[in-house]
């Protein structure tokens, strides 16, 4: 029986984690953990019987705590409970699918417990990935991605020599502005942004892939989980999302990983690694498919990727600033307080403003965050 724990369990990941595990019956939930969504976190208690359950806002935990009751669940609320949770004794994989970087001392948290990480929560090594990969080596725990285009990669070096790696090549589907120019992105709404055209993901990775600001994020993230510079991350423009990335060798050979926009095979393949599972649903139909295309990425009309290899060169804490005036921007799109293309050009001021630490700690990361909210609160969201 594997044990697991899983941190974002209202949210997109989280719920197709739940998915897997109700489809196979030698996986058990040992604790799960959500934002406010107490109506669907109280459903997953009663069907999966976790040991503790954490909300992070404690009046909201009050009341899931009186809605649930009858059940032998302890409930636990802020970054206390969210570390109890992600750290669970019984515990052997977390997934990590909080948003944000709320996720990053949870994870911490597990691997010094000795647990293995399922990544989903991207800010975690694009902040902090100078402390998270030399923590999984000291304490021998693995970092499996479950992002569609890490897994791919993952599946792609099984069995290969990181040493031998030529480049990484990340595919991304375009999102649905593909081909547009700023001019024509200036009137774009929340719902047109919202509509993507392959995969099914949560509100805010969804505005991500439409800036190509997700891509970036994947760029700095595939650096440390696969140990390469930057500059050998070269994103792909593959429309169809068929391809999910590709990696070339020092002898010119290339491996891709192919399947349908499936996010719970990832899911599933980090769950049960180095063994693959059945996973019912569509497969691909090559026939039907008839032709998969690709293109270079727009990094004039989506300035979010090309701003993401400039902070990724030069590290320190502008990763961190970064993906903070992202996280910012995308809530205040969503809230409609400022338009679509003021996203990247938040992110960009924000870089140049945000003093500048070499080699951050896991504090003056946090620091960092909150330096970055403040400045924007100051100019944007009044």
């Amino acid at each position: 029986m594997k044990q697991i724990a899983v941190l974002g369990s209202t949210g997109s990941i989280g719920t197709q984690t739940l998915e897997v595990v109700r489809a196979n019956s030698d996986i058990k939930v040992v604790s799960l953990a959500a934002g406010s969504n107490i109506e669907l976190l109280e459903q997953q208690i009663r069907e999966f019987k976790p040991k503790v359950a954490c909300v992070w806002r404690e009046e909201k935990a009050r009341e899931l705590k009186e809605k649930v009751s009858d059940l032998p669940v302890t409930i636990t609320s802020g970054m206390e409970g969210l570390i109890e949770a992600a750290a669970a004794e019984e515990a052997e994989i977390v997934v990590t699918a909080v948003v944000g970087m709320i996720g990053i001392r949870p994870t911490i948290a597990a691997m010094e417990a000795g647990k293995d990480i399922a990544l989903a929560n991207k800010e975690t090594l694009v902040t902090a990935g100078h402390i998270i990969m030399p923590l999984a080596e000291e304490k021998h725990v693995r970092i499996l991605p479950v992002d569609s285009e890490h897994s791919a990669i993952f599946q792609c070096l099984n069995g290969e020599e990181k040493k031998e790696i030529s480049r990484i090549l990340l595919t991304a589907s375009g999102g649905p502005f593909r081909g547009k120019t700023r001019e024509e992105m200036r009137a774009i709404r929340v719902e047109d942004a919202l509509k993507h055209p392959n995969w099914a993901m949560g509100r805010k990775i969804t505005i991500d892939s439409s800036t190509m600001v997700n891509k970036g994020l994947e760029v700095m993230e595939a650096k440390w989980l696969f140990g390469v510079g930057l500059d050998d991350v070269e994103v792909v423009v593959q429309p169809q999302s068929i391809i999910h990335s590709m990696v070339e060798f020092s002898d010119g050979a290339v491996m891709a990983q192919l399947g349908t926009p499936d996010m719970k095979l990832p899911i599933q393949y980090a769950l049960y690694y180095p063994h693959r599972r059945h996973l019912g649903g569509k497969r691909l139909d090559f026939a039907a498919l008839s032709k998969i295309t690709f293109e270079a990425p727009d990094m004039v009309n989506f300035p979010g990727l090309r701003l993401a290899y400039e902070v990724g060169r030069k590290g320190g804490s502008a990763p961190t600033v970064f993906n903070a005036a992202n996280e910012m921007a995308v809530g205040l799109f969503l809230d409609r307080k400022i338009g679509y293309l003021d996203i990247t050009d938040i992110i960009e001021k924000a870089v140049e403003e945000i003093p500048f630490k070499e080699q951050p700690t896991l504090n003056e990361i946090l620091e960092t965050e909150q330096a970055t909210y403040e400045f924007i609160k100051g100019r944007w969201s009044d």
